[in-house]
């Protein structure tokens, strides 16, 4: 038998002209290219867990049997694959491309544990396309903790931190909203500034309430973050949900890098171009509009190489800007300064501001695919944003509809909740502007302009 190890140099350089060759054309098999920080920073997204697991897979493949009727029949009859998928629409999850029983906003662990990412608030679809940094509008996150919860006790499992966490705080009260900045507060009160636990007891005078999640693709142009621009931004603070008691000081730091991948990610992130036709004509009115009503608080806007393009940051006073006041009464200076002076901020040299006088007007680039509008996620679309006495009182929005004339969610209007019995989890799906936290009201600036100016403005919004 012949020895099949190359005995001369013009043998082994062959060979490895072959294995060069087979890992070109087939890099998985080999060693793979080395990825940029914003690739890596994605894959950290959507295959680390940096939270405990929430549910297993058999968790979420039992979820059908506590919905309500007659969902609840639809679901017994139909395949696995059929169920999964009814779940994923009814908790606002989008499934993995390649993994379609796996949702895109959990990382699924061998073992079919499921561990929240920070897409599950931010990446959502618009239009039944998915674009990379979108905002997740159809995440039913109180629903899905509720129902998880029901399961577990019946499969006699552990709860989780999230299953006893919404038992003293709620999740979120309208599907697509959260109320993830008292996430935050709450977490920081058992953290001292160098984030080892403390002990204090639970506060119950904290102030509730839902918000919008951004689009991450404003990242980039923020100098601060957050509705009210008090934090500053950088890859620690993106990390501050990351408090549960499982991690520490040490986790942190060990993370770090993982997170200066992801802020690459954000900070490379681009808006998504409008997808259907424009009237020029219309536009070009619009922007003049635009640029003498708008820009000072929202920016300018043109090609990426446009000199004259900026954004202000300006933070808009509260009583000027008129919109819903409860998120910015929500934070008190002290909680603001937790934040601020803790390993998150560096210990207070990366700045902020602990007394903010009201709201950021954000960028708006991509704004057509950004519904709901205001922070609170009150406007259904930006007709009804420019139409500030025509705003629907109580609306339900369709799980992918789009309405390319009003530019937004494709919603149906209601005067009053229906008379009927409800489940909590169809409750979630209206949004009712009367109640506390969730007003449509304030922007109105916009009124100065005729019905013509109007339009014209909605049709230069769609190329921003």
């Amino acid at each position: 038998m012949k020895n099949s190890i190359p005995t001369n140099r013009v043998q082994l350089r062959t060979c490895l002209r072959i294995l060069c060759v087979a890992l070109f054309l087939n890099p998985c098999q080999g060693w793979a290219e080395e990825l940029t920080a914003s690739q890596r920073g994605y894959r950290n997204l959507t295959t680390k867990a940096y939270l405990p697991s929430d549910f297993d897979q058999d968790i979420f493949d039992d979820l059908w049997t506590v919905w309500e009727e007659p969902l609840r029949s639809r679901a017994e009859k139909a395949t696995v694959d059929s169920r999964r998928a009814m779940a994923m629409e009814r908790y606002g999850l989008l499934p993995q491309q390649k993994l379609p029983s796996h949702a895109l906003q959990y990382v699924v662990a061998p073992n079919g544990n499921w561990a929240m990412s920070c897409l599950a608030c931010h990446q959502g679809q618009v239009a039944g396309k998915i674009f990379p940094g979108l905002p997740n509008t159809n995440y039913a996150l109180e629903t899905l903790t509720e129902e998880v919860r029901s399961i577990k006790i019946r499969q006699q499992k552990s709860l989780g931190h999230m299953d006893l966490g919404s038992l003293l705080m709620p999740l979120g009260t309208t599907n697509g909203t959260t109320n993830a900045v008292m996430f935050g507060v709450a977490l920081m009160r058992y953290r001292d500034k160098d984030l080892n636990i403390v002990a204090r007891p639970f506060s119950f005078d904290m102030v509730h309430h839902d918000v919008d999640a951004p689009a991450w693709w404003h990242y980039a142009k923020r100098d601060r973050i957050y509705a009210d621009g008090f934090a500053p931004k950088g890859h620690r603070i993106l990390m501050q949900f990351l408090l549960v008691k499982e991690n520490g000081p040490l986790q942190f730091a060990a993370w770090e890098d993982d997170f200066r991948d992801i802020e690459a990610w954000l900070l490379e992130l681009k808006s998504p171009p409008w997808e259907w036709e424009v009237d020029t004509a219309s536009a070009s009115v619009g922007r003049h509009l635009f640029e003498n009503h708008c820009a000072d608080c929202h920016g300018s806007y043109g090609a990426v190489t446009d000199s004259s393009i900026k954004y202000p940051n300006r933070i808009v006073s509260i009583d000027e800007i008129g919109t819903d006041r409860v998120r910015y009464d929500s934070l008190t200076r002290t909680a603001r300064r937790n934040l601020m002076e803790s390993w998150f901020a560096h210990s207070g040299l990366d700045g902020g501001d602990d007394n903010p006088s009201g709201y950021v007007a954000p960028p708006l680039d991509g704004i057509w695919a950004t519904a709901p509008y205001l922070h609170n996620g009150s406007v259904p679309t930006l007709w009804h944003l420019l139409h500030s006495s025509q705003r629907p009182r109580i609306w339900k929005r369709t799980p992918s509809g789009y309405d390319q004339q009003r530019i937004g969610l494709d919603i149906e209007c209601l005067i009053e909740m229906p008379s009927g019995p409800l489940s909590n989890a169809q409750r979630r799906g209206y949004f009712d502007t009367r109640r506390v936290g969730k007003s449509a009201a304030g922007h109105d600036f916009q009124e100065s302009l005729d019905e013509n100016e109007k339009k014209a403005l909605l049709e230069y919004l769609k190329t921003i």
